[in-house]
């Protein structure tokens, strides 16, 4: 990757804030992020549950409202419409927590990943069927489970269903929010794996969220640390982890098992 200095970002987020009534008083879920994700980075996005990441994700989805700015290569995305955005959105792709969630449950796996294809591939309907298979063997799954439904599948299976439907618009960054934490620790391993492999065979910029360290350390290669809604350290994997320098952080790292650490 070339420094980061001689690069554009892929995504830039400048003064990103988010807030929400609660019981008639304003909540900041984020307070004032600013960050940039280069092309073939995966920044780590850390902190305890309620932190403000989530939301940091459904705003750069421009799924709720924010403020500040959003940019996609120097391309300013926080003020367009939704039917502006749309091209974009296949640029930006997100993976989420719970897999089911974003499949229909009425629909035959096939039938969800023709809707992506509808969005990313419409002029090519005639050869959705060979993509369809292309992508579910990419993700390590039969062809033939497209002919199944949401609920005849596993946790981690459902996971690489919704990773191959993000993939059929063939998108540039994936926004991972706690992709793998509702998997036991083999299925993980697995998952983290895949994303690896497709990181390098796509040249995939990824922003993956998650509040387990471990997992951190092992895919990304830069760390973000969310603390009450706001960035308070971010740097090289290695230096956040081996020399941090806020207390917030070091408490993070104390809490790993020491023989997990």
């Amino acid at each position: 990757m070339l420094n980061d200095s001689l690069q554009i970002p892929v995504l830039s987020l400048n003064q990103l804030k988010v807030s929400y009534n609660r019981s008639g008083k304003l909540f900041n879920a984020v307070n004032g992020v600013s960050l940039q994700l280069f092309a073939g980075q995966t920044m780590g996005l850390v902190g305890e549950s309620g932190c403000g990441k989530s939301s940091l994700a459904l705003a750069l989805m421009k799924l709720i409202p924010f403020e500040g700015e959003i940019l996609y290569k120097n391309i300013p995305l926080h003020g367009l419409s939704e039917s502006d955005f749309r091209p974009y959105r296949q640029k930006i792709q997100m993976i989420f927590q719970n897999p089911a969630s974003s499949l229909n449950p009425k629909l035959k796996i096939k039938e969800s990943l023709s809707e992506a294809l509808a969005l990313g591939h419409p002029k090519q309907k005639s050869n959705w069927q060979n993509l369809i298979a292309e992508k579910l063997l990419e993700v390590g799954l039969d062809p033939d489970t497209q002919l199944r439904y949401p609920h005849e599948f596993s946790g981690g299976q459902l996971q690489r269903i919704g990773i191959a439907r993000a993939l059929c618009v063939n998108p540039e960054v994936l926004i991972c929010d706690e992709p793998v934490s509702s998997l036991d620790v083999s299925i993980q391993a697995q998952i983290l794996e895949l994303f690896t492999f497709l990181k390098a065979r796509h040249q995939l910029s990824i922003l993956f969220i998650s509040h387990d360290l471990r997992v951190v350390r092992y895919l990304a290669d830069h760390v973000a640390v969310m603390h009450k809604g706001a960035i308070i350290e971010n740097g090289p994997t290695e230096k956040v982890f081996d020399a941090p320098t806020e207390t917030y952080t070091k408490s993070l790292l104390a809490a790993i098992p020491p023989d997990l650490n």
